[in-house]
């Protein structure tokens, strides 16, 4: 592209061309014009000048002009581009600061390497056009489905033309054992959009759960319409995958509405997916039987759920137990990440062997700590009792509800739990001031002997380190790792400390240090306390359709 001032004209028709096929405004390509004419220009009048270039966008001729502006005289930094209020009353009348004085200057001829050079950053200035072009047109886009031609296979990552630019279709981001070829066509997911310096990053997928949803919108008008909602979707990509649907509508099956006719709605899907088996689960907020849904089609047996740590047992029939945790694991795998539980999955008889050996244990404890007998240390677990507080702080009348315990035996038994609490406790504070706990951990409201044993082992000794503690290193919790669920264990997690109870006790040891205004704290727990009467007006306003 050669530039010239001799045919100003031919500026213009050079944009116009470039804009049309480039897609882009040739007012872009224009002032790409101008900034490399102003450029040539300086290199002939001088770098420090304030040269400028207008192009009419009628005529295409070109405007030469040099620039200076009026600062303060102990503020200039360039004599070339800058001048003082005195310098500039010989071109001005009345100059004040900031003002410019703009003379024309005769237009200078490009040579042919300030040619090559201006036509290099008219190259950059439409490439940068271009990108941000792409970017505005896919940054909406992203959650949807985009239909694309495949141009050509690079190392296994598929270059595909969207329209607007090419994108990468990488490797790990399609199903395993698909291929295409060029100028096949292939709808992919839009993941992301991203602006980046090198341009824009619009990542694309086949193996993301939400581009089986999107299929499956495209495919049920229900979907499409609200009248059914997807709650989760679970994918081995190309093997399997499990997708949890609700109605709105009771007059609805969600089952049957996404199976369709024959199957045909759901083969669709299939057909698309590479062949990818899909279960479609009735999703219930009833978590237990959910998950009960979700092993389908295992049948479930029993079920034990702790909400507090999300973790839940699953007992089926020694037939089942393969099919529960199908292929390599597959089934649980997939159940456990459509509902967000970690499941473990045993037999009746693994399950009875485990109750057997816990009900032994807890026998064998009270036996040893209270000088029980075994039948009286059985009737103790068999009623519930799994540890000393409970049997020492427990009403009496609890008590007296075990057949053969009288007033006097109820008492008795409540003495040596608590003898016991105390020779314990006596032996914990001893191990934690041998720790190096300092008073002001040990005086700690709410923090039992065995507790701060606990937290000095874990080498927290003073109320400084308690309140440096996140409520996760407390309590325990689960962190979701390359998509699995990871358990993160608690110092006071043995204890039964919840997380509220963890962020209260942290809150407050901040608050006696100084670190946090007493009123913030109150008022961060009045937050807390509505949000929890809010959560529970709703909760009471939900009902559970039967399914």
């Amino acid at each position: 592209m050669t530039i010239t001032s001799a045919n100003q004209l031919e500026l213009l028709q050079t944009a116009e061309a470039v804009a049309r096929e480039k897609l882009i405004e040739p007012d872009l390509v224009v002032e790409a014009m101008e900034e490399c004419l102003a450029r040539a220009a300086k290199s002939q009048y001088g770098t420090d000048m304030d040269i400028r270039v207008e192009i009419d966008r009628k005529t295409g001729k070109a405007t030469f002009s040099r620039v200076r502006t009026v600062v303060e005289e102990n503020k200039i930094e360039n004599h070339l581009a800058e001048f003082t209020i005195e310098q500039a009353q010989q071109y001005l009348e009345f100059p004040k600061i900031g003002d410019q004085f703009i003379e024309e200057v005769p237009p200078v001829d490009m040579g042919r390497i300030a040619a090559q050079t201006a036509k290099q950053v008219i190259l950059q200035k439409i490439r940068e056009a271009e990108r941000e072009r792409q970017y505005e047109e896919f940054k909406d886009r992203a959650g949807t489905i985009i239909s694309g031609q495949v141009k050509r296979e690079e190392y296994g990552n598929y270059i595909i033309d969207v329209g607007a630019g090419e994108t990468i279709l990488r490797r790990n981001d399609k199903i395993g054992r698909e291929s295409y070829r060029p100028n096949d066509r292939i709808r992919v997911y839009v993941k992301d959009v991203r602006r980046e310096p090198r341009g824009p990053q619009i990542i694309l997928s086949r193996t993301a759960p939400e581009f089986m949803a999107e299929l499956f919108k495209l495919e049920v008008p229900e979907i499409y319409e609200g009248i059914i909602e997807i709650k989760s979707v679970a994918r081995d990509p190309g093997s399997r995958a499990k997708i949890a649907v609700i109605t709105h509508d009771m007059s609805i099956d969600p089952v049957g509405a996404c199976v369709g006719m024959r199957g045909s709605r759901v083969q669709a899907v299939v057909n698309e997916l590479q062949g990818e088996k899909i279960d479609i689960i009735p999703w219930n907020e009833d978590q237990p039987t959910f998950l009960v849904n979700a092993l389908q089609p295992a049948e479930v047996s029993k079920v034990v759920y702790d909400e507090e740590t999300g973790k839940i047992e699953v007992v089926v029939p020694e037939d089942q137990l393969s099919l529960a945790i199908g292929r390599r694991g597959q089934n649980v795998r997939l159940a456990s990440h459509l509902t967000g539980l970690d499941i473990d999955i045993m037999t009746e008889e693994q399950e009875s062997v485990r109750r057997q050996k816990e009900f032994e244990d807890q026998t064998g404890y009270f036996k040893e700590q209270l000088d029980l007998d075994e039948f009286f240390a059985q009737l103790l677990v068999s009623e519930g009792f799994s540890s000393l507080e409970e049997v020492a702080y427990v009403e009496t009348e609890e008590l007296l509800r075990i057949d053969g315990v009288d007033e006097e035996t109820a008492q008795e038994l409540q003495a040596r739990a608590r003898d016991v609490i105390d020779e314990q406790n006596k032996i914990a504070l001893k191990n934690a001031h041998e720790n190096g706990a300092e008073e002001s951990l040990i005086e700690f409201e709410g923090l039992t002997p065995k507790m701060i044993e606990a937290l000095t082992d874990d080498d927290v000794k003073t109320l400084e380190d308690f309140a440096t503690c996140a409520d996760w290193e407390l309590a325990g919790g689960w962190t979701t790792v390359d998509g699995s669920r990871v358990k993160d264990d608690g110092v006071l997690e043995p204890f039964d400390v919840s997380l509220e109870e963890a962020q209260h006790m942290i809150m407050t040891a901040r608050v006696q240090l100084g670190w946090v205004k007493l009123e913030d704290f109150e008022a961060q727990q009045d937050d807390i306390t509505i949000d929890e009467s809010e959560r529970e007006l709703d909760d009471s306003n939900k009902t559970t359709e039967p399914i």
